[in-house]
């Protein structure tokens, strides 16, 4: 398997876990909304983390693409998942924009699954 797949199946592994751990802590905060969003991103992005890097050693998709989608993702996911739930947690932002650059970046890496699914593979 490739580096990179190892890292995407890592990254999906730990946003699986943190996924459940703030969904657990949500349910014990009173007014937690935004650590259960924080939590719901973390939990269906991990999937898609998982079945990009299947998909980029498959050689069914360029591999670069798919790679750069997830990355892209769990980038995405750590801006803004960190923000809300730091913000939710300590009260106080992660950065300055933090949760919108993290969308904005979510975002560019679907359009990356998109593109990852058109542009044909290397043979």
């Amino acid at each position: 398997m490739h580096p990179a797949d190892r890292a995407l199946v890592a990254l999906a592994g730990l946003a699986g876990a943190l996924g459940v751990g703030l969904s657990a802590a949500a349910a014990h905060i009173a007014g937690a909304t935004s650590l259960a969003t924080a939590a719901q991103f973390l939990l269906f992005h991990a999937p898609a983390l998982l079945a990009l890097a299947l998909h980029a050693g498959s050689g069914r998709a360029h591999p670069g693409v798919a790679r750069a989608a997830g990355f892209a993702l769990a980038l995405g996911l750590a801006l803004f998942s960190g923000d809300l739930s730091v913000r939710a947690l300590l009260q106080v932002p992660l950065f300055p924009m933090a949760a919108p650059s993290g969308g904005m970046i979510l975002i560019l890496g679907w359009i990356l699954v998109a593109i990852a699914a058109l542009v044909p593979a290397k043979r």
